[in-house]
């Protein structure tokens, strides 16, 4: 199985490179405490004044530093950590609902079916940005966890029908047939024979989720509405819009936070392209592979 699993990913470029490059972010978010202890020691990367204003980078500031003097590439790592924490646990939480609300509607059918999915159409068509704005503006003390709710709520319709729509192809397959006529409860179908089918489409709505939520908190942050109490990706380019860095020349307060960005949504969107490449066949036929 894990032989299978590794065979299959070396195959498909698109996903072999995206999940690198992924891990190797989130690799540096996780030792983001080490990293940030071996480069300034004792001393908290949002500390003011530890080091002179408006460095350029060099060999002991790779990054720079910024307008309160603090390391441009600590406090990176620090937006990173938290950036994926919220996009990933909002991910998470929204491909979890997904996966309830997609499972129940194609399985059951009927009634069933037509109320949840006029109630997934019904969040898709709402523009949720400026319900964000609005929720950011009036919550009090936004953390990363309530800021991952508030996205995951309204993230979790793509999911939804994503799997709804192979739930209902996947249900009139013989082996679930077989299955009923097996006396197999519905739980046990859905978990024993159709789930195991549905893995890459539950990828693929993870990683669309993960992209979202941190497209969204993002543009939240950059308009001062996410959470004050951590720094994360937006924020920083919050930070050097509001100190007129490129006006300053100082184009390093901007790039950093943005490269790693860029960097996250273009590992993301290629293991999304290659999972759907391999689990469809159109898409395979068009591409070549």
């Amino acid at each position: 199985m894990v032989g299978s699993s590794l065979r299959f990913i070396w195959d498909n470029k698109r996903l072999l490179v995206g999940l690198v490059l992924f891990l190797f972010l989130c690799l540096l978010a996780i030792f983001e405490p080490l990293l940030v202890k071996w480069m300034l020691g004792d001393v908290s990367p949002m500390t003011t004044g530890t080091f002179d204003i408006y460095l350029g980078p060099s060999t002991k500031h790779w990054l720079g530093t910024e307008r309160f003097g603090r390391d441009v590439l600590a406090i990176l790592l620090v937006g990173l950590r938290y950036s994926l924490e919220i996009g990933l646990l909002a991910g998470v939480l929204a491909t979890a609902v997904g996966i309830v609300v997609g499972f129940i509607a194609g399985f059951e059918g009927g009634r069933v079916d037509a109320t949840l999915r006029s109630l997934t159409a019904m969040i898709l068509v709402i523009p949720t940005f400026p319900i964000l704005v609005t929720l950011s503006a009036y919550i009090k003390g936004l953390n990363v966890v309530t800021m991952a709710l508030m996205l995951a709520l309204f993230s979790w319709p793509f999911s939804a029908l994503t799997i709804r729509s192979q739930v209902l192809s996947l249900r009139e397959r013989g082996y679930v047939d077989l299955a009923r006529v097996s006396g197999l409860s519905n739980m046990a179908i859905i978990f024993q024979e159709i789930l195991p089918n549905l893995l890459p489409y539950l990828g693929v709505g993870l990683a669309i989720s993960t992209v979202g939520a941190i497209l969204a908190e993002v543009g939240l942050e950059l308009i001062g509405l996410g959470p004050g109490n951590v720094a994360t990706l937006g924020l920083m380019i919050n930070w050097a819009i509001g100190w007129g860095a490129m006006s300053l020349n100082k184009w390093h307060l901007i790039a950093a936070p943005a490269g790693v960005l860029v960097l996250l949504f273009f590992a993301l969107n290629l293991m999304n392209i290659g999972l759907e490449e391999a689990f469809n066949p159109r898409l395979k036929g068009t591409t070549g592979q």
